[in-house]
């Protein structure tokens, strides 16, 4: 279905990813869904041990927000089916929307929010899932030239993030959990 303040680049990616460039309004990103959009755009979403990206681009007042929920896949895609729910291909989303806007990564305010531990396991595996999704995201950002100015990420817990695009302002919930950090 159609979603309020949603311009004509909106689609569907493949799988649960969600790409959307609404003209103005609010927008709430799912697991796996990526906004690039305008000033009098917010942009906001809940994160778990998903990774949310913000960019900003302070004389634009453009900028957008990505929730990743893993480093990768592991068959490759073409350029026309990139998803939300990887790091890589949300940074390729990321690069394609600065190519559309005449931008580079340099310009840009870029900061990092999420990976926290949800629940405790005897292996250890849903730490790892965190750990590679927050060193992949600090890799990817590296590799494409974005200069972090701000991040919060790992602990035991629950973020809200909220992106502003008319003044960049991030803002952001943690709510810290009760999960045994001890159990890794």
């Amino acid at each position: 279905g159609s979603r309020p303040g949603c311009g004509r680049w909106s689609r569907p990616s493949t799988g649960s990813g969600r790409v959307t460039v609404p003209s103005q309004g609010e927008v709430v990103l799912n697991p796996g869904g990526f906004c690039f959009a305008a000033e009098g755009t917010r942009i906001r979403t809940l994160l778990g041990s998903c990774i949310s990206i913000t960019l900003w681009h302070p004389q634009r007042r453009i900028g957008g927000m990505c929730h990743y929920m893993n480093p990768s896949r592991s068959q490759p895609v073409g350029p026309h089916d990139l998803d939300g729910r990887y790091a890589d291909e949300a940074i390729q989303l990321f690069g394609n929307a600065l190519d559309r806007t005449g931008t580079r990564p340099q310009e840009y305010e870029v900061k990092m929010f999420g990976g926290g531990t949800q629940f405790s396991t005897a292996g250890g595996s849903a730490l790892d899932v965190c750990r590679d999704n927050v060193t992949a995201g600090l890799h990817l950002l590296d590799r494409y030239g974005y200069t972090l100015s701000a991040r919060h990420l790992g602990g035991a817990g629950f973020r809200r993030v909220d992106l502003d695009l008319a003044t960049g302002q991030v803002g952001l919930t943690y709510v810290r959990n009760h999960v045994d950090e001890g159990a890794a």
